[in-house]
């Protein structure tokens, strides 16, 4: 078995998720008393928060390259970054260690391919949502077109993503507005849709809506799953 890092504390909330739905997965797989091995870095999503507010992303990159060169240090055989946006400076991080990197979109973009979707909605950060980082790598990568909720929905996202769920908070209002959203991107014409922040499948679940989602920790988990079985 191999030995999986973990950047994980962006936030501790899906963290959390990452950690035990990643053992959860190596059991079901082996059995027995078996769970992951794992190499865990949390770094201070305050920190990391305020980088992103202020565009400092040399800087955000920075802590996470130490994270990503703590858990090769520490034995880990790859890595992963649990969260969406800060794989904005994925290459920076990977260009700083000799261990190679699951990117979160990649796992992601496969399973688009495998369900053979051409046009999907992504929900996430105004970072990930807007900016060409996650919606260029899914097009020009693995050929599907992203469509993301309007000016207004996309404020409504980011602001729930900040202020409730990194805070552990899920309230009903929200996700009432989420499923609106989501609603409006398969009318728009989305096969699907892609929880492209670690934390919305905490507050959204597949069983409230007839539209296909993605939730990217769980593709992620599998994809980390997968490769240190293999």
């Amino acid at each position: 078995m191999k030995t999986i890092g973990m950047i994980g504390g962006m936030s501790w909330e899906s963290t959390l998720t990452y950690y035990q739905e990643i053992n959860q997965g190596v059991n079901r797989a082996l059995g027995g008393l078996h769970s992951a091995k794992i190499v865990l870095v949390s770094v201070d999503f305050s920190e990391v928060e305020h980088y992103q507010a202020s565009g400092e992303w040399k800087k955000a990159a920075q802590l996470l390259i130490q994270a990503a060169q703590a858990v090769e240090k520490a034995g880990a055989d790859f890595f992963i970054i649990c969260t969406n946006t800060m794989h904005k400076v994925a290459n920076e991080v990977q260009s700083q260690v000799n261990i190679p990197l699951l990117h979160i979109a990649d796992a992601t973009g496969q399973k688009l391919k495998i369900r053979d979707v051409k046009k999907v909605g992504l929900l996430g950060t105004a970072f990930t949502m807007e900016e060409a980082f996650y919606k260029e790598y899914l097009e020009r990568e693995y050929g599907v077109e992203v469509i993301v909720p309007n000016g207004v929905q996309r404020r409504l996202v980011h602001d729930v993503i900040y202020q409730e769920l990194c805070q552990g908070k899920l309230i009903s209002r929200s996700k009432s507005d989420f499923l609106t959203i989501i609603g409006d991107l398969y009318e728009a014409g989305a096969e699907a849709v892609i929880l492209g922040c670690t934390e919305i499948g905490l507050l959204v679940k597949p069983e409230d809506t007839r539209v296909k989602l993605l939730d990217t920790t769980q593709i992620h988990v599998e994809s980390a799953v997968h490769r240190a079985l293999k």
